[in-house]
């Protein structure tokens, strides 16, 4: 088992990383940095060049921060000689994420750049069945509700925080997967709560006939669905990709583990000294933000 520090101690490493790493044969979680947070048992800085200097037994820095900071405690990582796995999206710019690539290159570390939806049980068998088909359509819907998933948290609606689509990076990922040629932005209408710097809302274009909604005020039930229309049939995608159905028959089957998923993998890229470093979510949102027509809505507070 190798060792390995959490960073970032927020809602999402507690309800997902945490019992992810404390399932897995091949990790051991030996520190936490956060401001705030910690977990129970397990040794907690608030600096983390502190821990970095302290700690030369953990190999493997797993950053769970907002993407704004993400880029310097990266780089101090590499830096250091350590691994390091980054939560999506990987960045706050595409430029930074590619600097990262580059350091740790450099380095003789791994880079990670995670994407978990893609994990989720549906996506795999959704691209073997598409690779081979014509696609005459398709459409995201992806609209959850920010105050459940995100309570409280003002950076996502902070500049690079990238509003609603930090979870629409989880549609492009599925998509970027799953679409067996790729496309690209052609028209994006963006909604910006009055009181805030990303958008709440967006309407996104492709080509090849592909659409998108995303939204985050939407209360009662979650909507993650991907509708994928072909001349053999439709194929569509539900709760965030763990369900794939085929004509309204459901094929899909098996519990669904996108965490642990991802720690599998880092333990692969970890032992065979590779890197993954996929921005192509990301590069969606940076066309979308370049080509987005900005309407004003409603403020928004928590």
């Amino acid at each position: 088992m190798k060792n390995i520090c959490l960073v970032g101690i927020g809602k999402i490493a507690v309800d997902q990383h945490v019992p992810a790493i404390a399932a897995s044969s091949d990790w051991r979680l030996v520190a936490t940095v956060s401001r705030a947070g910690s977990v129970d048992g397990v040794p907690a800085y608030s600096d983390f060049a502190q821990m970095l200097a302290e700690r030369p037994d953990i190999s493997v820095i797993s950053l769970c921060l907002p993407p704004v900071p993400r880029y310097d405690y990266a780089a101090a990582a590499i830096a250091a000689g350590r691994h390091v796995m980054l939560e999506k999206p990987p960045g706050a710019t595409l430029a930074e994420v590619q600097a990262l690539a580059a350091m740790a290159q450099k380095a003789g570390v791994t880079l990670y750049t995670t994407w978990h939806s893609r994990m989720a049980k549906g996506v795999a068998p959704a691209k073997a069945w598409l690779a081979d088909k014509v696609i005459t359509a398709a459409h995201i819907t992806w609209k959850e509700d920010v105050r459940r998933w995100h309570p409280g948290q003002d950076w996502v609606f902070a500049l690079g925080g990238m509003g609603v689509f930090d979870p629409g990076s989880n549609a492009l990922s599925i998509m970027t997967e799953i679409l067996p040629q790729p496309v690209h932005l052609r028209h994006a209408d963006l909604y910006f709560p009055a009181n805030r710097d990303t958008p709440i809302a967006a309407d996104l274009t492709w080509t090849g006939n592909v659409t998108g909604q995303f939204d985050w005020r939407q209360e009662g039930p979650q909507s993650w669905d991907i509708t994928v229309e072909t001349t053999a049939g439709t194929l569509a995608l539900h709760d965030g990709g763990a369900r794939m159905v085929i004509d309204g028959g459901e094929v899909t089957a098996g519990a669904d583990r996108e965490y642990p998923a991802l720690y599998d993998r880092m333990a692969e890229l970890v032992k065979t000294s590779a890197s993954e470093v996929d921005i192509t979510p990301m590069v969606h949102v940076a066309d979308a933000l370049t080509l987005g027509k900005r309407h004003i809505v409603d403020a928004f507070d928590f």
